[in-house]
C-alpha cells in the first residue's frame, strides 16, 4: 500500500498573518509599477494589425487581456500572469476623494503658516504619551484622533508663529474644495476697523466675507511643512513605519493591470470596447496633456485653474464614480463602476468575490419525494452523477475497482472522467484514447476523478439558508430521473415542500472533508434544532395521518394485511449477513390480540415492529398524553394517554405529539436520547414505509361529502349568527343613545368596535365547535386536523360552517369611501354586513361583498410576507457578522476570535441547548428517566434493596455526589435529589411496613401469613418505591445525559445564537398586538420589536413601564399612584378660567373644583398649583407675587407688568395657556393605565405609556424592585449595564413567546451579554459593529466598505487574520471548531536539567516560630 502523506499544519505552509493598510506615496507606487503610462492612444496600427500601443494604458509589459498574445513582463499566458502596475504622474496635485474628510481634520489640527499643531506642548506631551501607548486598539485611536481634532479646532492663535487661524472646512457648492476662512483682524488700524466703527452692523457681517480657497498645491505644501516628530498626533500611530501625511494628496496616480479591465476587441464591428477604467485613464491623460501645454504657453492663470477643477473632478470620478453634488456639465454621462464601486455592495468585491463564491463540483435541480429512501440518504440523477467527481486516491487495495472506473470512462456509470498520472502531474481525458491500456497501467498513487456512487457524503441544502441545518450531509444514492429526491421527513429542517423548489448538491474533494461532514453534519447527528432541542427531522403529513389510524381502538387486521405491513419494512440495502447476502434479520410478528373466530391483530401491536431494532436492544418506555387528552390517563375518553412498555404500546393513539416535529415527548426523540441516533432514523425510515402502505390500503381521500354541513349544523349556525348580530345591533343602538360604557384609555367609538370585533370573532369559533359536534369520525379533514398532520379546526369551520370576521391590521375594514367602506352600504353604517364580516362558508360561497373584504385581507397576508423576508433577512445578516467569532474556548469561557471575554462560562452552566431533554428546557426529563430505569432494572426480591427510606435515599445521595461534582452543576443536583426525595417522601410509609407478620418478626421461620405480607410489600415497593439498584442506575443514566450536554469547546456558539434568534423570526408576523381589556394600550410585537430591542433604539415606539406596587392588592392605591404619577393640567381640576378687566387693574381668576381633586384622589394643594403655574413655561411669565388665594379654591392671578406685552393682552394669553399647565404627573409620560390581574381580576398593575423610568422608580408607594421597564437604554442609564442585559433577555424572550416560538434561554443570553459587555449598550447595527470588532476586513465586508479602507489606510491600521470573516476573505483556515486546536507532536525530549526545580539567587531562611512578629 501507499504510505499515506503525512499532514502538514497550514501553520507551517506560508499563511497570510496580517494586511497592513497604508496611503500610497509616490516612491513607493514607483517600486509597484513596472512602466510609467503617458501615451493616451490604446491601440497603434502597425501592419494593419491593431497592436496595444507602448506606453499607452494597454500595453502589454501590464499584462496580458488576449488568448493570442503573451504577457511581456512575465512571458506568461492570460490564466497565468496576474498582472502588473504602471504608474500616471499628474501635472498638478489633485486631493483625494477618499481621504478628503480626513485632509480637512489635519488641516484643523495645524497652522495654515506655519503648519505647526495648533496646541500647548503640554497638550502634546499629554496626546504624545496617550498614542504612544502600545495597547491602543484601533477604536481608542479612532476616538484619540476624534479629540485631538475637537481640541484643535476651538484654538484660533499658533503659539508658534501668531498666525491667526480661521475655520476650515469644506467648500459648499463646490466639488472637493477647500474653505479657509482667513479672519480679518479689527486691531490693525486698516479700513476694515474704521468702517466697523462707523457702522456697528458691519462686525456682525465680517467674519463671513473672507473665505479664500486651498488649493490642493498649497494643501500639499502646507503638510510637507510639518515637522516629523507631530506625525504621531496626526496620524495617531507611534512606531518606526508613520508615512507622512502629504501622502493623502494624490501627486502619482497607480494604473491596474490591463487584465482587470479588458479591452474587447469585436470582430463585426471595427473598433474595441474599453472598460470604463481605461476610459477615465485617457481621460485623465488628455486633460494632463492640455495643462502641461497651457504651463508651457504661459497661458492664463484663470484657463489652467478651470483645466486643474476638471482634473480634480476626473481623479475623483476614477476612484469613486458615485460623487455627489457635481455640477451638471461634469456629471458623467453615462453610469461607469469607479474602484469603489467595484468593491462594495452585494455584487462587489468583498460580498460577491471574496466572502462569498460560486463553487465546482455542484449541482442544482427540482426536488420529489421519495419515502423509500432512507432518512439520510439522497436520490441523485444519474445524470448529475457522471458529471460530479472524485478525486480517488489508487492504493493497492482498491486498483481492480479503480481499473474497471476507467474502462467504463465518462459516458458509462460507474466510471470516471480524469486520471492524474501520480509521477508526471499528467492529466488525461478518458472520453478519448484507449481506456484498457490505460487501466492496465494504472498505479498506486495516481489519481482517478471517479464519478459519484453510491453511499459517497454529499452536501445537500435549500436557499435561504437560515440556520446550520439547511445544509446537511446525506449519503449519495444515485437513482434514474432528472430530480433529487430525499424522504420527507428530512424536509423540516429545509424548509422544502415539492411545489418545485430547487435545491443544491456539493460534493466534498478531500477525504478529510468527508469524514467531517459525515460526523458533524450528518442527517442523523442533527436530528434536533439548536434553537430549543426540539427533534426537527420526524414523522410529518400523511405519517402522522397513517400513524394515527394504525393505532385506533378498532383498527383490526387480518394476517394477509400484518404480513403485507410487516413486509414493507423489509430493507434489502441495509444488512449483510456473513456469507454477503443482503436482507434483513428476521422480523417477528406479535402472537395476534383475537384468535377465534379469526386471527386479528390491533394496529397497536405493529408499533412494537416499528420500534425494535436490528442491532441495539431497544426497550422503549414512554408515558405522555397526546395532542387531544382529556382526563384520567390512560382511561381517557378519546383514547388519548398513551403509554409505551418496553415497546409494546398499551393504550393511546400515536398523533403529532408522539411521532411528529417539534415536541419532545416524540418517539424518536426518545429513542434517539436513550438507544442512538441509528436506531431513531431507523424507527423513522419504518414508518415512512409502512404509513402509506397502510394508508393505501385503508383508503384515505377527501370529497366534497366532506365539507358538506348537515341540516343540524345549519340550523346552529343560523341560531349563532342571529344572536351575533342582535348583540351588536344592541351596541350600536347604545352608542347612539349614549349608553356605552367606555373601556378606559378608549374613546366610546374605539369601544363598539373592540366589543363587535370579539363578538364577531366568537361566532367563528362557536360556529367551528358545532362543527365539530356535528361532523363524523371518519370525515378526512377533520381526522388530519386531529391528529395534527395538517390544517386546523378553524380550516375546518370556514369550508363548513362560516369564514368569519376579516380584520385588517388588527381592526374591521376601514372606511375606504365617504363614511362607509363600500358604496353598496348605506353612510356611517356599522353592522357586521358592512364592515367585513362574512357569515358564509366556502362550500355556499361568499357575496361580492364579502368576496372583496376577504380579498382585502388576503392582500394584507401578502404584503406582509414581503415585506418581513426583507426585514428579518438583513436582521440576520447583521446578527450573524456581529456574533460569527465567537465560540466556546477550552476554558469554559466564551470569547470572540481576538480573545475577549463575552461570557466566562457559556449560559452559565455550560449546558449544550441542544441537549436539554425536558419538555420545561431543563436538562433532565425525570419522569420519564425513572419510568425507563423501572422498567429496564429487573426486579428483585432481597429485602436489603428496600431496607429502609433513609438508606435508599443516602445510598441515592452518596452516588449522585460521586457524579455530580462540578460547581456550576450542584443546582441540578439540587433539583435531582428535591424530585427523588418528592417522589419517595409520598410512599415512606411502604418502607415502615412489616415483612413479616407480628410472631415471627425476628426469626427466620415464616408463616403463610409472612409469605402474603412480604408478597404485598416487595409488590407494592416495586410499584411506588426504589431499590438501592434502581437509584444507582437513575443517577448513572443522568449523571451520563448531563456529562453528554457540556457544549464542545470549539462550538460556533455565536453563529449558533444568532441563526435560533434570525431563523423563527421569519415566521412572525409584523402586526402589533392588544393589551387584553385595554383596547388603546397596544405594544409594538413582532419583527419591528425585535429589530427595535437589536438596533438598541433610543426612542422606542411603545415605551410601556409596568409598575409594581408595594400592596398589589389595593385598588385604591393603585388611583392614588395613578394620579401622581399621570400627568394632570389645570384645565382638568378648574371649573372655569375667566379674565377680569377693570378700570386700573387686569386679572384672570381661576376657580378649582375640590370634588373634582377628590375623585381623581390628586394629591394637591393651592399652594403646589400656585408653583407649578410659577415654574410652567408660559408666554407671560408670571411671579408667586402675582397670585393671591381667593376663599378656600379661587385664584386670583394678577397681569404681570412687561414691557413688550400690555396687561390687557397678557390676560388673554394667560387665559388662553394656563389650562394646559401641568399640576401633577410626570412631564414624559403620556398616560398610565389600571391594569387587572387576567386571571383572577383581584390583583392590580400599573401600565405607564413614557420614558421617565427614574422618577416613576422615585414615586411613592411603588415597589421599585419588580417595576419594569422595555428600553434597554433607559434602563442602563438608571440601573446599570446588568440590568440592561437582563432586560434584553426578557424583552427578546416575551417578543418570542407571545409568537409561540420556543428559544432556548442562552442564546438570547449570549446576544445580550455580546450588546452590552463593554460597558454600554450596543445596537447590532454598523455603528455597534464598529464598537464591537477592530478587524478592518469584517468592517469593509459587512457596510460602508470604502470609508473603511481609507480610514484603515490613513491609520495605517493592521488586520491579524483571525476572525471568521477575515479569514473566509483570504482563504485561511478558521479558527473555530475543528480549527481551535493544534496537535502537538513528535516533540523533543525535555534535557533533565530543564526539569530540576530553579535555585533562587537569594535565598532566605525559613521563620519557624512566627510568634516574633505578632
Amino acid at each position: 500500500m501507499m504510505k499515506q502523506e503525512s499532514f502538514v499544519d497550514t501553520d507551517l505552509a506560508r499563511r497570510v498573518t496580517g494586511v497592513k493598510f497604508n496611503t500610497g506615496d509616490p516612491e513607493t507606487i514607483r517600486k509597484i509599477a513596472h512602466i510609467p503610462i503617458f501615451n493616451n492612444k490604446l491601440y497603434d496600427d502597425s501592419a494593419g494589425k491593431w497592436a496595444p500601443a507602448q506606453y499607452g494604458p494597454l500595453d502589454t509589459r501590464l499584462g496580458t487581456f488576449q488568448k493570442s498574445v503573451n504577457c511581456e513582463t512575465c512571458k506568461k499566458n492570460i490564466t497565468d500572469c496576474v498582472g502588473h502596475f504602471g504608474f500616471l504622474d499628474l501635472e498638478l496635485p489633485v486631493f483625494h476623494v477618499g481621504f478628503f474628510r480626513l485632509t480637512i481634520q489635519m488641516l484643523q489640527c495645524i497652522c495654515k503658516n506655519c503648519s505647526n499643531l495648533l496646541m500647548s506642548d503640554e497638550q502634546k506631551d499629554i496626546f504624545l504619551r496617550q498614542v504612544k501607548n502600545p495597547n491602543l486598539d484601533y477604536l481608542q485611536r479612532k476616538g484619540l484622533h476624534k479629540r485631538i481634532v475637537e481640541l484643535s479646532k476651538k484654538i484660533t492663535l499658533c503659539t508658534s508663529c501668531g498666525y491667526k487661524n480661521g475655520v476650515v472646512k469644506k467648500a459648499v457648492g463646490a466639488v472637493l474644495k477647500i474653505a479657509h476662512g482667513d479672519p480679518i483682524d479689527l486691531s490693525k488700524n486698516d479700513d476694515f476697523a474704521v468702517c466697523v466703527n462707523e457702522n456697528k452692523e458691519l462686525a456682525a457681517m465680517l467674519p463671513n466675507v473672507k473665505f479664500d480657497l486651498l488649493d490642493p498645491m498649497k494643501v500639499y505644501n502646507i503638510l510637507t511643512k510639518i515637522k516629523v516628530q507631530d506625525y504621531p498626533l496626526l496620524l495617531v500611530r507611534a512606531g518606526g513605519t508613520v508615512h507622512s501625511p502629504k501622502d493623502v494628496i494624490v501627486n502619482r496616480i497607480i494604473v491596474p493591470p490591463v487584465c482587470i479591465r479588458p479591452s474587447v476587441i469585436s470582430d463585426v464591428k471595427s473598433g474595441s470596447t474599453e472598460d470604463d477604467l481605461t476610459m477615465k485613464l485617457t481621460e485623465i491623460m488628455l486633460i494632463n496633456e492640455v495643462i502641461r501645454k497651457h504651463m508651457c504657453d504661459g497661458a492664463p492663470m484663470k484657463l489652467i485653474a478651470e483645466t486643474w477643477d476638471h482634473l480634480q473632478v476626473q481623479c475623483a470620478l476614477y476612484i469613486n464614480s458615485e460623487l455627489s453634488g457635481l455640477p451638471a456639465e461634469m456629471q458623467p454621462k453615462k453610469v461607469t463602476r469607479g474602484f469603489a464601486q467595484r468593491l462594495k455592495g452585494k455584487h462587489g468585491r468583498f460580498r460577491g468575490n471574496l466572502s462569498g463564491k460560486r463553487v465546482d463540483f455542484s449541482g442544482r435541480t427540482v426536488i420529489s419525494p421519495d419515502p423509500n429512501l432512507k432518512i439520510d440518504q439522497v436520490g441523485v440523477p444519474i445524470h448529475v452523477a457522471k458529471v460530479l467527481t472524485f478525486p480517488e486516491m489508487v492504493t493497492t487495495s482498491n486498483i481492480e475497482k479503480m481499473r474497471i472506473l476507467v474502462k467504463n470512462g465518462e459516458s458509462k456509470h460507474p466510471g470516471a472522467n480524469h486520471l492524474i498520472e501520480g509521477r508526471s502531474g499528467m492529466k488525461k481525458f478518458l472520453k478519448y484514447g484507449d481506456r484498457d491500456k490505460i487501466a492496465m497501467n494504472l498505479k498506486p498513487g495516481d489519481i482517478v476523478e471517479r464519478h459519484l456512487d453510491d453511499d459517497d457524503i454529499v452536501l445537500f441544502n435549500r436557499q435561504p439558508s437560515l440556520h446550520k441545518i439547511s445544509i446537511m450531509s446525506h449519503r449519495a444514492k444515485v437513482v434514474p430521473g432528472r430530480t433529487f429526491r430525499f424522504n420527507e421527513c428530512a424536509c423540516t429542517p429545509y424548509n422544502a415542500d415539492f411545489d418545485g423548489d430547487e435545491m443544491n448538491l456539493h460534493l466534498p474533494q478531500t477525504y478529510e472533508a468527508k469524514a467531517e461532514a459525515a460526523t458533524l453534519m450528518g442527517v442523523k447527528y442533527n436530528l434536533i434544532t439548536p434553537r430549543s432541542g426540539e427533534p426537527l427531522i420526524a414523522a410529518i403529513q400523511d405519517f402522522i395521518t397513517g400513524a394515527y389510524l394504525l393505532t385506533h381502538k378498532d383498527t383490526f387486521l387480518p394476517r394477509s394485511e400484518v404480513q403485507r405491513f410487516a413486509a414493507s419494512l423489509i430493507d434489502i440495502t441495509s444488512f449483510k449477513d456473513y456469507n454477503g447476502r443482503r436482507g434483513t434479520k428476521r422480523i417477528v410478528i406479535p402472537p395476534p390480540a383475537i384468535r377465534k373466530p379469526v386471527e386479528l391483530w390491533t394496529g397497536k401491536q405493529l408499533v412494537e415492529l416499528l420500534i425494535k431494532d436490528d442491532f441495539v436492544d431497544v426497550k422503549l418506555n414512554l408515558k405522555t398524553k397526546n395532542k387531544s387528552y382529556v382526563k384520567d390517563e390512560e382511561f381517557c375518553p378519546k383514547d388519548s394517554y398513551v403509554i409505551i412498555r418496553n415497546n409494546q404500546l398499551l393504550c393511546g393513539v400515536l398523533d403529532k405529539v408522539l411521532v411528529g416535529s417539534g415536541s419532545k415527548s416524540n418517539i424518536f426523540y426518545i429513542l434517539m436520547r436513550d438507544f442512538g441516533e441509528d436506531v431513531a432514523i431507523n424507527a423513522m425510515w419504518k414508518l415512512s414505509r409502512i404509513a402509506p402502505v397502510f394508508l393505501s390500503n385503508r383508503g384515505f381521500s377527501i370529497g366534497i361529502g366532506d365539507v358538506t354541513p348537515s341540516k343540524n349544523l345549519l340550523e346552529d349556525k343560523t341560531k349563532l349568527l342571529n344572536e351575533g348580530y342582535s348583540k351588536c345591533d344592541q351596541y350600536i343602538k347604545d352608542l347612539k343613545e349614549n349608553k356605552l360604557k367606555a373601556q378606559p384609555g378608549c374613546t366610546p367609538y374605539e369601544t363598539l368596535e373592540a366589543l363587535i370585533l370579539k363578538e364577531l370573532s366568537s361566532i367563528r369559533d362557536h360556529a367551528g365547535q358545532a362543527c365539530l359536534r356535528n361532523l363524523s369520525k371518519h370525515n378526512a379533514p377533520l381526522t388530519m386536523a386531529i391528529s395534527g398532520s395538517k390544517g386546523s379546526f378553524i380550516n375546518i369551520s370556514q369550508m363548513i360552517a362560516c369564514v368569519g370576521q376579516q380584520a385588517i391590521s388588527g381592526n374591521r375594514p376601514p372606511d375606504g369611501f365617504e363614511n362607509r367602506s363600500l358604496p353598496h352600504f348605506e353612510r356611517n353604517q356599522k353592522t357586521p354586513d358592512a364592515k367585513g364580516f362574512v357569515g358564509n362558508s366556502f362550500y355556499s360561497g361568499l357575496t361580492p361583498t364579502e368576496f372583496f373584504f376577504h380579498t382585502m385581507a388576503g392582500r394584507e397576508g401578502l404584503v406582509d410576507t414581503a415585506v418581513k423576508t426583507a426585514e428579518t433577512g438583513y436582521m440576520q445578516r447583521r446578527l450573524v457578522k456581529c456574533l460569527e467569532d465567537l465560540c466556546a474556548a477550552y476554558d469554559d469561557t466564551v470569547r470572540s476570535s481576538t480573545g475577549d471575554i463575552v461570557q466566562f462560562k457559556f449560559g452559565e452552566d455550560l449546558l449544550d441547548p441542544a441537549m436539554m431533554e425536558s419538555k420545561d428546557g431543563s436538562m433532565v426529563d425525570f419522569e420519564h428517566c425513572l419510568d425507563h430505569v423501572k422498567n429496564t432494572t429487573p426486579l428483585t426480591d432481597d429485602p436489603l434493596q428496600y431496607e429502609s427510606y433513609d438508606k435508599v435515599m443516602e445510598t441515592f445521595i452518596t452516588e449522585a455526589d460521586k457524579s455530580i461534582k462540578r460547581p456550576e452543576h450542584q443546582y441540578f443536583k439540587k433539583k435531582f435529589v428535591e424530585f427523588i426525595e418528592k417522589r419517595l417522601s409520598k410512599h415512606k410509609y411502604l418502607y415502615e411496613k412489616p415483612w413479616k407478620c407480628s410472631k415471627h418478626q425476628d426469626k427466620n421461620n415464616d408463616c403463610k401469613k409472612c409469605d402474603v405480607l412480604t408478597f404485598i410489600k416487595i409488590n407494592l415497593l416495586r410499584s411506588f418505591g426504589m431499590s438501592k439498584t434502581e437509584c444507582i442506575n437513575m443517577v448513572k443514566l443522568c449523571s451520563m445525559k448531563l456529562h453528554r450536554a457540556i457544549t464542545e469547546p470549539g462550538t460556533a456558539v455565536g453563529a449558533i445564537a444568532a441563526t435560533s434568534i434570525g431563523e423563527p423570526s421569519t415566521q412572525m408576523t409584523l402586526k402589533t398586538f392588544h393589551f387584553a381589556g385595554v383596547a388603546s394600550m397596544n405594544i409594538t410585537q413582532g419583527v419591528p420589536r425585535i429589530k427595535e430591542i437589536i438596533n438598541a433604539v433610543k426612542s422606542i415606539s411603545t415605551p410601556i413601564i409596568t409598575v409594581t406596587l408595594t400592596n398589589d392588592k389595593d385598588e385604591k392605591l393603585a388611583r392614588r399612584v395613578k394620579s401622581r404619577i399621570e400627568k394632570t393640567t389645570l384645565g382638568e381640576v378648574a371649573a372655569y378660567i375667566e379674565e377680569y378687566i377693570t378700570s386700573d387693574n387686569c386679572f384672570v381668576i381661576v376657580k378649582v373644583m375640590p370634588s373634582r381633586i377628590r375623585l381623581l384622589q390628586l394629591e394637591i394643594t393651592m399652594d403646589s398649583i400656585i408653583s407649578s403655574i410659577c415654574g410652567a413655561k408660559l408666554p407671560v411669565s408670571v411671579k408667586s407675587n402675582n397670585v393671591r388665594v381667593l376663599g378656600k379654591s379661587i385664584l386670583m392671578i394678577e397681569a404681570p407688568e412687561t414691557k413688550n406685552i400690555p396687561a390687557n393682552l397678557a390676560v388673554q394669553y394667560l387665559k388662553n395657556t394656563l389650562k394646559d399647565v401641568v399640576i401633577k404627573g410626570l412631564p414624559n409620560v403620556s398616560r398610565c393605565v389600571i391594569h387587572a390581574d387576567e386571571k383572577k381580576g383581584d390583583s392590580y398593575k400599573l401600565l405607564v405609556e413614557g420614558t421617565d423610568f427614574r422618577e416613576v422608580l422615585a414615586t411613592p408607594e411603588v415597589d421599585g424592585r419588580y417595576t419594569n421597564f422595555n428600553n434597554a437604554l433607559y434602563v442602563a442609564d438608571v440601573l446599570g449595564i446588568e440590568a440592561a442585559r437582563t432586560c434584553i433577555i426578557n424583552e427578546i424572550l416575551s417578543t418570542m413567546e407571545s409568537h409561540g416560538i420556543g428559544l432556548d434561554r442562552r442564546h438570547v443570553m449570549l446576544l445580550a451579554d455580546l450588546m452590552t459587555y463593554r460597558g454600554e449598550v450596543l445596537g447590532i447595527t454598523r455603528n455597534g459593529l464598529v464598537k464591537m470588532k477592530e478587524s478592518v476586513l469584517l468592517l469593509a465586508s459587512f457596510e460602508k466598505t470604502t470609508d473603511h479602507l481609507f480610514e484603515a489606510a490613513f491609520f495605517g491600521q493592521e488586520d491579524k487574520i483571525n476572525g471568521v470573516s477575515e479569514c473566509i476573505i483570504m482563504g485561511a483556515p478558521i479558527t473555530i471548531g475543528t480549527g481551535l486546536f493544534k496537535l502537538l507532536y513528535k516533540r523533543e525530549k525535555l534535557n533533565p536539567a530543564y526539569m530540576q526545580c530553579p535555585t533562587p539567587f537569594i535565598s532566605r531562611k525559613r521563620v519557624e516560630n512566627p510568634s516574633i512578629y505578632t
